[in-house]
C-alpha cells in the first residue's frame, strides 16, 4: 500500500472511530402521539432497542392523541438541544413550526412511519398506497369484486392516509363495489371506538347483503369491527386490514370474520432509522430521504389454515 493509500485509509478509520465516539451517549428524543397503538409500540420498542446497543440515551414521550401537546414537546426536546428528534407515526406537516425550528437549532429530525418534509432528514415507512391496494385487491376478491363494503380510516396519518387513496382509486375502478358507511376512528382508544361504531352501522343496515365487508386502514379498526359483528352474531361479512397486528393474525388463524393482513415490517423501519441517525452522527447523509421497508400479504392460505 502507497503512503497516500495508507494515509486515507487510516484518516477513514479515525473519522470512523470519532463518528463512533460521538454517537455513543447521544441524548435522543423520541415524541409520538399514538404509543397506545400495537404498530407504534413496536416501533418505539425496536428502535429504542438498537439505541441501546448504540449507546443513546433516548427519552421516550407519548402525548396520547394530543398534538397541541405534541407540539410542545418538540419544542422542549429542541430547546434542551438533544442530538436529534425522532417522531413516530406523525405527518411533520402537522407541526410544520415545531419541526423548522428543531432544523434550524441544528437539530436532525427522523421520522418513523411518517412522511417526507423539507425540515425533516429522512423518513422511514413502507409504501402506504401499495399496502391500501395490497389490501384493497385482496378484500374485493373475497366479495367476488361487488358488493358493500364499510371503511374504518383515520385520515390524520399520512400514511393511512395514502391507503385511503389506494381505496378510492378501486373503488373507482370496481363500481360494483359500493361504499355504504363510514367511521373516523379516535385515538386512542381506537378499538372500543372501532366496536362502538360498526354496532351503529350493524343497526343502519341490517339483513344479509346489507354488509359484506370491513376496509380496515389498520387492523385494530378490524379488531373492533370484528367484536361488534361476532356479538351481533351476523355472518357473510369478511374483514381485512393492514399492519400484521399479531391479535389480527390470531383472528384470522381462528377462522374468523377476519381474512388478511398486509404485515408491515416496524421492527425493519425502526432499526433502518437508528442506522441512519447513527450516519448523521458521524457526519453522513442519509442513503435517501425516504426509505421503505419490506411488506407481507398474510391470509387464511399463507399461514396453512382451512376454515
Amino acid at each position: 500500500m502507497n503512503k497516500y493509500l495508507l494515509s486515507l485509509t487510516v484518516a477513514t478509520m479515525l473519522a470512523t472511530a470519532s463518528g463512533a465516539a460521538l454517537a455513543a451517549g447521544e441524548k435522543v428524543s423520541l415524541i409520538t402521539p399514538y404509543l397506545s397503538a400495537t404498530a407504534t409500540a413496536e416501533m418505539v420498542d425496536a428502535f429504542k432497542a438498537k439505541a441501546a446497543e448504540k449507546g443513546w440515551a433516548v427519552d421516550v414521550v407519548d402525548t396520547a392523541g394530543d398534538m397541541g401537546a405534541f407540539a410542545s414537546r418538540i419544542e422542549d426536546a429542541t430547546t434542551a438541544g438533544v442530538a436529534a428528534i425522532v417522531l413516530v407515526s406523525v405527518d411533520p406537516a402537522q407541526i410544520q413550526d415545531q419541526v423548522d425550528k428543531a432544523k434550524a437549532a441544528g437539530i436532525p429530525v427522523v421520522t418513523i412511519d411518517g412522511a417526507k418534509n423539507d425540515a425533516t432528514v429522512l423518513n422511514v415507512t413502507s409504501d402506504n398506497y401499495v399496502l391500501g391496494e395490497t389490501m384493497t385487491k385482496f378484500l374485493f376478491a373475497q366479495i367476488g369484486d361487488a358488493g358493500n363494503i364499510v371503511r374504518f380510516f383515520h385520515s390524520a396519518h399520512p400514511g393511512v392516509r395514502q391507503r385511503e387513496i389506494a381505496l378510492d382509486d378501486a373503488l373507482k375502478a370496481n363500481p360494483n363495489v359500493k361504499e355504504v358507511a363510514n367511521h373516523y376512528v379516535q385515538v386512542p382508544g381506537q378499538i372500543d371506538d372501532s366496536r362502538a361504531a360498526m354496532d351503529a352501522i350493524l343497526l343502519a343496515n341490517p339483513g344479509e347483503g346489507a354488509i359484506d365487508a370491513v376496509w380496515a386502514a389498520w387492523d385494530e379498526p378490524g379488531i373492533g369491527a370484528n367484536l361488534a359483528i361476532e356479538a351481533a352474531g351476523r355472518k357473510g361479512i369478511v374483514i381485512a386490514g393492514i399492519d400484521g397486528n399479531p391479535e389480527a393474525i390470531e383472528l384470522i388463524r381462528a377462522c374468523s370474520a377476519y381474512v388478511g393482513t398486509v404485515r408491515q415490517g416496524f421492527a425493519e423501519m425502526a432499526n433502518i432509522a437508528a442506522e441512519e441517525l447513527s450516519n448523521i452522527f458521524a457526519g453522513a447523509s442519509p442513503t435517501q430521504a425516504e426509505l421503505y421497508a419490506p411488506v407481507e400479504l398474510i391470509t387464511r392460505e399463507s399461514l396453512g389454515v382451512t376454515c
